[in-house]
């Protein structure tokens, strides 16, 4: 069978792995173009180019995905099947080639969680259940029919990185489990049901600010959820402080008002509307991730004072 790979993140890597280590062969590889990054703005390929690359696999990286050029190469591979995982939006021109259709590795159980950042969502809405699915491409985004879910449980304090590791992994067994279905032609695709769908739009930077007003729950899972990428913020004099790890707490005697900071010895705690939370790691603007210990001996904050 042959098969197109799309992607760009390294959460599609295990998956394009598991696709050459299962036997099949990989006619090409789509990824976006190589991008400037760091601080010296270098060229840098994608996870997935990297990857394909080490392989000696045929890469592709179209600029649009409706380019004449790359449309017609892609009908000259005459892909069987594609698999999408963490890539851009493919429109009819390209889905609707392969023989047997384009299929995409979703991170959340559909329909619950379509758009970009599902696993952000999932931790920031306190979910305590989620999972991986595999879905036939349609024009509408995330909207498909179903193929194959996994199912996994949310650790009570996991972080968006690992949770976003684990369902790399898990998706490894869906994608390699959709690909046996289509070719012994057994496949039986669900509808999904549209009533029960939820988003998961874009994470902006006005998201990730934290509202000290709200219960400490709420933050608790906020926190983690953008943890460490691209991480909660709130400022402190006029400075942005990022907060990566955080835990709620009862300690007698220790219930500051919203946004109020206490510290007890090497121990930083943060009001908010509905309890106390235990800060674990920060990080003040243009200075390294630290412990709440290394970041309050580094005189970085002072008893009382305001996270605005």
């Amino acid at each position: 069978m042959n098969i197109v790979f799309m992607g760009t993140s390294g959460f599609g890597v295990p998956s394009a792995e598991a696709i050459l280590e299962s036997g099949r062969t990989i006619a090409a590889v789509v990824t976006t173009p190589d991008k400037p990054q760091g601080r010296g703005l270098r060229m840098l390929p994608s996870p997935v180019k990297q990857w394909a690359e080490s392989h000696s696999l045929k890469v592709l990286q179209p600029e649009k995905l409706r380019d004449t050029e790359f449309i017609s190469e892609m009908r000259a591979i005459a892909p069987d099947v594609i698999v999408v995982v963490a890539f851009r939006i493919l429109p009819p021109e390209i889905f609707g080639i392969p023989v047997r259709g384009a299929f995409n590795l979703h991170a959340s159980l559909l329909p619950k969680y379509r758009g970009a950042a599902p696993i952000q969502w999932a931790i920031i809405n306190g979910e305590r259940e989620t999972g991986v699915t595999t879905f036939f491409l349609k024009e509408k985004v995330d909207t498909g029919n179903i193929l194959v879910q996994e199912k996994i449980t949310i650790g009570e304090r996991e972080t968006f990185g690992e949770l976003h590791d684990r369902l790399s992994v898990l998706g490894v067994g869906a994608v390699v489990r959709t690909l046996e279905l289509i070719e012994s032609s057994n496949v039986t695709a669900i509808q999904q049901d549209d009533t029960r769908s939820t988003p998961a739009p874009k994470i902006t930077k006005e998201i990730c600010r934290i509202d000290w007003r709200k219960p400490a729950a709420e933050i608790f899972n906020l926190i983690r959820g953008l943890s460490p990428s691209p991480g909660a913020w709130t400022t402190l004099h006029g400075i942005i402080i990022k907060i990566f790890l955080s835990v709620p707490v009862e300690v007698p005697g220790v219930s500051p008002a919203p946004g109020i900071c206490a510290i007890g010895g090497t121990r930083l705690f943060v009001g908010t509307e509905n309890g106390t939370l235990e800060i674990l790691e920060a990080q003040r603007e243009g200075r390294g991730r630290m412990s709440a210990a290394n970041f309050i001996s580094g005189r970085n904050v002072h008893q009382d004072d305001i996270f605005k």
